[in-house]
């Protein structure tokens, strides 16, 4: 086999650019519709990773439900609650000191946004599997605080890079890249919670 040659990397880094300055021109358009979908694609891909590396289920016993209901939150309601609180979040909290934004950011993230989110996470998806209030109310109870702390010992740290270092229209992005491991993460937790 023939090593990679400067031509063909030149051609893949200018792919890789092309690709790049087109999806920034539709996020630059559509923010909320694009970031919706990249939402969607990689919570279904987080669902994949569960049910493919997390519990070894192997293709013939994958459960597609499982992963339309998780692309199905991500695109109806994590992208464009994710993009809508970044952008919130962006014109509430102004200062002039800017370690005093940033901590004033992670610390609304993660202390009202993020237990709604995850409350929200574990309703949606009983309701995807139509389950009744009550069984619902066992998903909470049975998943919601295992979620948080687990949300508590990786988003912090995240956001407070993503907040300092990342322009808002790809907070969300990066978000998503992270959260391949954390939508695999609830995934298994939904999951179990529901037996």
């Amino acid at each position: 086999m023939k090593p990679i040659g400067y031509r063909t990397s030149f051609v893949i880094s200018l792919s890789f650019y092309q690709m790049f300055a087109a999806y920034h021109r539709v996020l630059t358009k559509r923010p909320i519709l694009i970031q919706s979908l990249s939402t969607a694609v990689l919570f279904g891909a987080g669902d994949v990773i569960a049910q493919q590396f997390v519990e070894k289920q192997g293709w013939d016993r994958h459960d597609l439900t499982r992963t339309f209901r998780m692309t199905a939150f991500g695109g109806v309601f994590a992208g464009p609650a994710l993009s809508n609180w970044y952008r919130f979040i962006d014109r509430k909290v102004t200062t002039k000191n800017a370690f005093q934004g940033l901590a004033t950011k992670v610390v609304l993230d993660q202390f009202i946004f993020a237990p709604f989110f995850i409350a929200a996470f574990f309703t949606g998806q009983g309701i995807f599997e139509g389950k009744s209030l009550q069984e619902i109310k066992d998903k909470l109870s049975s998943g919601y605080t295992t979620a948080l702390i687990g949300n508590y010992k990786i988003w912090p740290a995240v956001q407070v890079v993503n907040f300092y270092f990342t322009p808002l229209n790809y907070r969300l992005m990066v978000t998503n890249v992270v959260a391949l491991g954390w939508n695999a993460y609830l995934s298994t937790v939904n999951q179990r919670s529901s037996h």
